[in-house]
């Protein structure tokens, strides 16, 4: 299991270094857009279409990643103040609902771009896509999100009865 955790960890860093591409990307085609526009060359036309479709693409390659690193949002004042045990159960209880929540949607993800794949629907804007191309990264990442809180779930099984260590507060 540890084998697998590790090549897992490998997989979901190399999906945060393409969305840090994927930011970059989207900073330079931003300010060639603009300097294009500035010296009255009318800039590129796709180029805010491709800044929300990298934007989507970057969150949800990186979640899975985030999560894994600990570095996702999290309100953790309250786990820091109470008895560990009682802290520890409370992880448990984010962690599952956690897993709830990502069943959802790689449900509803597969269900629309399933649909949107058999109706042959396409997103027309400056660029003309197979809308399902836009949507079928959402499933996958979320799974991949559901997978990471399983890993969770056994490190915190095995751990010591408290909080995560990577729970981080201001306090």
């Amino acid at each position: 299991m540890e084998r697998l955790s590790d090549w897992y960890g490998r997989l979901l860093d190399g999906m945060l270094a393409i969305a840090c591409v994927l930011l970059l990307g989207m900073t330079f085609l931003t300010g060639f857009d603009v300097l294009l526009r500035n010296v009255g060359l009318g800039g590129i036309p796709p180029s805010n279409e491709l800044s929300e479709y990298g934007l989507y693409l970057t969150t949800i390659l990186a979640a899975p990643g985030l999560l894994r690193r600990g570095q996702h949002i999290r309100v953790d004042i309250l786990l820091r103040v109470i008895p560990p045990r009682i802290a520890w159960c409370f992880e448990w209880i984010g962690d599952v609902i956690g897993i709830i929540c990502c069943a959802y949607f790689v449900w509803y993800g597969v269900i629309v771009t399933y649909a949107s794949y058999a109706a042959g629907s396409v997103s027309i804007k400056t660029l003309v896509l197979p809308e399902w191309w836009i949507f079928a990264p959402m499933p996958v990442c979320f799974l991949m999100v559901a997978i990471e809180f399983i890993f969770r779930m056994r490190f915190l099984a095995l751990a010591e009865r408290g909080p995560r260590a990577d729970a981080t507060s201001a306090s």
